[in-house]
């Protein structure tokens, strides 16, 4: 199983043997103005591999760190591609992919601090990976044995939520009380483009710069609510609203690692120092379909994942890491097989988890009994009892 997508492997690298630099960003350049037609963001790592500053957002980081968040993104890459073959084999209800979102959930994830609370929404994997989430306790969720299957608490990740926007109001809501504790943490809150129009989302937004919550608006935008594109959700960048209710956003290249670790972490410091929240919008993409429910060839072109293929973010990472000898065969090879060892792991674990049992879905709905719960309950029963073995396949 690869870590990298096909196209993306199609890209030319530069020879390992060019011209090597000293430090993380010794040698870069500055970053160039964005091509007509494409947004303007923040960017420390372009498709190419290639390192470029920002006057603004910078980071300088060792070789050994590079590669730990080249690591978390080939891992994560590869226990997703896991779940959504097991979704495809019956062994979970749903999936909800990250790929090509990598670089925007461990950047950002890693930015944060210990003490720091995240809410997520339901495709966070790569930052439940970074807040050391077990990568089984989220196929437990979608397979239907357990009610989430970690203690928030324990890794200050909120369980995932699948109703749109209502996690910026909780996180909203938790960041004020961080503020009323004396605390200097801060909160992480993850939405995608879509979300962005929910009526949730803008309430925090008020609710937030009114009482000056320590609190990051993380949004993913991947182009795609579903089967609406960006264009019929908003006519002006996502990271502009936030002028509108007081707080200051910027707009990061979602696929570049670097660029989404810098922005975050200097999002996070700012709502740390008591000056109120900020909201980053990620510009990436979603390579694979919104759920395993989805068919997005019905409404996408191949040409168009194609074009975001080339600005892979685990590509380009690696591209600079071989570049500037920040990483040899040696490691790579190791990764290869630590990644398959985590994918057998995985198959493994969920394959042991026990059938979850189809009617439990109806019998904690309501704390008390109730008359449309109980019309489903038996048209479900009935269903499964039409088939041969008495149970659906």
């Amino acid at each position: 199983m690869t870590v990298e997508s096909t196209a993306a492997r199609k890209t030319t690298r530069r020879s390992s043997g060019a011209k090597r630099t000293t430090g993380a960003s010794a040698g870069a350049k500055k970053a160039a103005p964005a091509p007509a037609g494409e947004p303007e963001l923040v960017q420390l790592l372009t498709p190419e591999g290639e390192r470029v500053q920002h006057p603004d957002y910078d980071i300088d980081l060792s070789a050994e760190e590079l590669r730990g968040l080249y690591r978390d993104m080939v891992l994560t890459r590869r226990f997703d591609a896991e779940a959504t073959a097991l979704q495809r084999q019956g062994e979970l209800g749903l999936w909800a992919s990250l790929l090509g979102q990598e670089a925007a959930q461990i950047g950002s994830g890693r930015a944060l601090r210990d003490d720091d609370y995240v809410f997520p929404t339901y495709r966070e994997h790569g930052v439940a990976w970074c807040r050391g989430v077990d990568p089984t306790n989220l196929l437990g969720m979608f397979r239907g044995v357990n009610n989430g299957g970690w203690d928030p608490n324990s890794n200050n990740f909120h369980l995932y939520t699948i109703v749109l926007g209502s996690q910026t109001l909780h996180a909203t809501g938790y960041a004020m009380g961080i503020a009323k504790d004396g605390a200097d943490s801060a909160v992480l809150a993850y939405f995608g483009d879509g979300a962005s129009s929910q009526g949730d989302v803008n309430e925090s937004f008020v609710f937030s710069a009114v009482y000056n919550a320590p609190v990051v608006f993380f949004c993913q935008n991947n182009q795609w609510a579903i089967s609406e594109p960006i264009e019929k959700q908003t006519r002006v960048p996502l990271y502009q609203r936030a002028r509108g209710f007081g707080f200051p956003g910027v707009r990061v290249d979602g696929n570049d690692v670097l660029a989404c670790l810098a922005v975050t972490r200097s999002a996070l410091e700012r709502a740390r120092r008591g000056e109120g929240p900020t909201l980053v919008e990620a510009f990436t993409y979603r390579m694979a379909a919104h759920t395993t429910s989805d068919d997005p060839t019905r409404y996408r072109r191949d040409a168009e994942r194609e074009a975001w293929e080339a600005k892979d973010p685990i590509l380009r990472l690696r591209t600079y890491m071989e570049n500037e000898g920040h990483a040899g065969a040696a490691f790579f090879e190791a990764l290869e097989a630590e990644s398959e060892t985590l994918g057998k792991h995985v198959r493994e674990v969920v394959r042991a988890m026990p059938v979850p049992e189809h009617m439990a879905i109806f019998d904690h709905t309501y704390a008390d009994g109730h008359a449309l719960v109980d019309e489903e309950r038996a048209e479900f029963a009935a269903y499964q009892a039409s088939f041969a073995n008495g149970e659906a396949e």
